[in-house]
């Protein structure tokens, strides 16, 4: 499929789905959607979510990221009433879940692509939940065309890839079309097109004022897609940000070639930069500019033979956030 096929498939569903949408009620549109407050979960001795706060505002898309049991999962399965805190509250639309009018067409929630019993056709697996939920039959064909499902429709779960059950998942999210989704790693299984697909979908559905919460591993793919983020370690929230401002406040690398690297690299700590030597001829300076590198140089007579300059990306920023958090867990435990 072409991209433009894609992008014609999305717009056309998306449309769809809008007409079906339930109007916001008067005067939310600026509300926090979901808000955690002192969110905490212990099993035995093992505290796996921390005191974690955030709000969510409605139709922006916030990816959630963290390592492997930082308690992105956990935190999920709070705000989705499937476990209970220990301590704090978690809300949708100032309500826990459960006491929701209508949580089907309030929230969708894909938490796992291995809901579909493998004896049932895809369509008859949507067929069941729409009269569970109350939604109508017509849903089904809709959302399978959404998901680009409608060519495996008749085919048995069973014999779906990991690509095609994620895909089945969020379809099952959406067949209430819920003005909230709620989706726990969407992206795995799927392979670089799909990947494009799922991207253009949660950017199409957030235009449309749906609200995102979406943890993933991705970094690459939470870049190009989420407003802002939040990120977990350990249990606790390290950051809430809006996607540019966090890479922006976390600042640019310079790497320069000289033939004195070692000098400037002193002369630059000296002025409140931080430098780190690469090798006899190249350092990489974080904390000042080009320009101010090259002054330097200059009142120094310090040739220079090239800079670089580098964006820190999703990735830096991840990786040096949670690098600190960690080195801050050793200082206090110490």
């Amino acid at each position: 499929m072409t991209s433009q096929t894609h992008k014609s498939t999305s717009l056309t569903s998306a449309a769809k789905l809008s007409a079906a949408r339930h109007e916001p009620a008067p005067g939310r549109g600026s509300q926090a959607v979901i808000e955690a407050r002192g969110l905490t979960k212990r099993f035995g001795d093992l505290l796996a979510v921390d005191h974690v706060s955030f709000t969510i505002e409605r139709g922006s898309i916030v990816g959630f990221l963290g390592p492997n049991g930082a308690g992105k999962t956990t935190t999920l399965r709070m705000l989705l009433g499937l476990i209970a805190p220990s301590e704090g509250t978690a809300t949708i639309d100032r309500r826990p879940y459960r006491q929701l009018p209508s949580p089907p067409y309030a929230v969708g929630a894909a938490l796992d692509s291995s809901g579909g019993h493998p004896g049932r056709t895809a369509r008859n697996h949507l067929r069941l939940h729409a009269l569970a939920t109350g939604a109508p039959v017509s849903r089904v064909a809709e959302v399978l065309d959404l998901v680009e499902l409608s060519d495996a429709a008749d085919r048995r779960v069973g014999g779906f890839s990991l690509g095609m059950r994620q895909r089945l998942a969020l379809a099952t999210a959406l067949l209430c079309d819920p003005e909230i989704l709620i989706l726990d790693e969407p992206g795995n299984g799927l392979d670089p097109e799909g990947l494009r697909w799922l991207r253009g979908l949660l950017r199409d559905l957030a235009s449309d004022g749906r609200t995102v919460l979406t943890s993933s591993h991705i970094l690459a793919e939470v870049a190009q897609t989420a407003d802002s983020v939040l990120i977990m370690d350990h249990g606790r929230l390290v950051t809430q940000a809006a996607l540019d401002e966090l890479v922006s406040a976390t600042g640019q690398r310079i790497q320069v070639r000289s033939p004195r690297a070692a000098q400037l690299a002193t002369a630059l700590e000296d002025r409140g930069a931080t430098a780190r030597l690469l090798d006899a001829e190249h350092l990489e300076v974080t904390g000042a500019t080009g320009e101010q590198i090259g002054t330097l140089a200059a009142e120094l007579a310090i040739p220079i033979f090239e800079t670089t300059t580098q964006a820190p990306d999703l990735e830096d920023v991840f990786l040096r956030l949670t690098t600190q958090h960690d080195d801050q867990a050793m200082e206090m435990s110490a």
